[in-house]
């Protein structure tokens, strides 16, 4: 007991660390916590939190408890960093997961947030939201805000006309597009390769799979480190802005035996099946940086594996009968919050992103009557507020 004792204490005290140099390089979220604390919108609210548990995250957490608001969350299924989580326990929050916690785990924390009775939601895949339905307690909710694209799909697609509340859908703002989706993703997911693996990109043949704003991030940054890039996408426009943009535009078939790296950023399922993979080359890495891990087919994937391992943390190699293996990282999930010492998306691009969460967050619990049930985009107001605050920001530093 006193072992756990002590291992919850460093634990605690790491977190604190990492997460006092992230706070103080987060200028816009500081500003905002320096206002909330003074207009208190969120008193007498409770928000019920699904969202990757990390450093950054805990400086937003901060600035919502510094406005009123009581928080009960968990993380994001195998994106939860122990250490911060130990620091935001410590202080009072009530906080459920661990990063080594099973989907089953995952989803049964996701009960015990709702079992709270929040009665507005910080989403983040549309888990809480479909709790929300799936219980009939809508009528408890006031409102919420849904982070990323594969949860706007969900809003808009198997919960539409059943969320009777306004979900701010942060994705949907052209402010995190490029921002956070374009430059931020784009970055982190190239370090993040870099960092697990330790192979160079420059001469690298890489696949792109999907050209919103994410995948135009990660096929640009592979490019700039000298990365040979192609892009797969099924939607005209998209394939034709990719052509224009100077990468290779092919569908799966079409590059499978040319790339090295595979990596998907569609927010959609089955993006590469085992067909593909088989067209692969042998030693073929493959990686995911939507939010949910569903774009590689990695149940068919091991089910068709003569044997598997963990070569190293985050690298899992799977052999396939025909005597070629492939590169699997992170388990199929966001690649770019895995690993020893996971970053994700840049200080910066969280700060604006996670500003967006917040003055979102305060117009729901300001009002709420002014905005229409179901998903909807972040008031333009809002954008054009963090805009000029992040120029703000910038030309200081210039």
């Amino acid at each position: 007991m006193i072992g756990d004792m002590n291992s919850t204490i460093e634990l605690a005290e790491r977190g604190a660390a990492r997460i006092e140099w992230i706070r103080s390089r987060m200028p816009l979220l500081a500003r905002a916590r320096d206002e909330l604390a003074v207009s208190r919108p969120f008193e007498g609210h409770r928000i019920g939190m699904s969202l990757h548990l990390e450093p950054k995250t805990a400086v937003l957490l901060e600035t919502l408890v510094a406005g009123g608001a009581e928080v009960v969350g968990t993380g994001n299924h195998g994106s939860t960093q122990d250490d911060v989580v130990a620091f935001l326990v410590r202080g009072g929050m009530t906080l459920f997961g661990r990063r080594d916690d099973t989907l089953e785990e995952h989803l049964a924390h996701v009960g015990q947030v709702l079992d709270s009775r929040p009665d507005m939601l910080l989403d983040n895949g549309g888990d809480l939201a479909a709790g929300v339905v799936a219980r009939g307690t809508a009528d408890e909710i006031v409102g919420g805000t849904e982070e990323t694209t594969s949860g706007g799909d969900r809003l808009r697609g198997e919960l539409a006309g059943a969320v009777s509340f306004p979900m701010i859908v942060i994705n949907d703002s052209l402010l995190k597009a490029i921002g956070e989706n374009k430059h931020a993703v784009g970055q982190s997911v190239v370090e993040s390769f870099m960092r697990i693996t330790n192979l160079m990109v420059p001469g690298r043949r890489f696949v792109v799979f999907g050209y919103g704003w994410c995948g135009r991030g990660v096929a640009h940054y592979l490019r700039a480190l000298g990365g040979k890039v192609a892009v797969v996408e099924v939607d005209e426009l998209k394939a034709f802005e990719a052509a224009l943009d100077g990468f290779r535009v092919s569908e799966a078939e079409g590059v499978a035996a040319w790339g090295d790296v595979f990596i998907t950023a569609t927010g959609h399922p089955g993006v590469v099946t085992l067909e593909t993979i088989g067209l692969m080359h042998d030693g073929a890495v493959l990686a995911n940086c939507g939010h949910f891990p569903w774009e590689i087919d990695v149940e068919g994937l091991r089910a068709a594996s003569t044997s598997r391992r963990e070569i190293v943390d985050a690298v899992e190699r799977i052999d396939l009968p025909d005597g070629r293996h492939v590169i699997l990282l992170a388990g199929g999930r966001m690649f770019n919050l895995a690993g020893t010492e996971p970053k994700g998306n840049s200080l910066e691009s969280m700060d604006l992103g996670f500003l967006l969460q917040t003055l979102s967050l305060e117009r729901v619990a300001t009002g709420a009557a002014t905005l229409t049930p179901g998903a909807q985009p972040v008031p333009d107001d809002i954008d054009r507020t963090i805009a000029r605050r992040m120029l703000g920001e910038l030309r200081a530093d210039s």
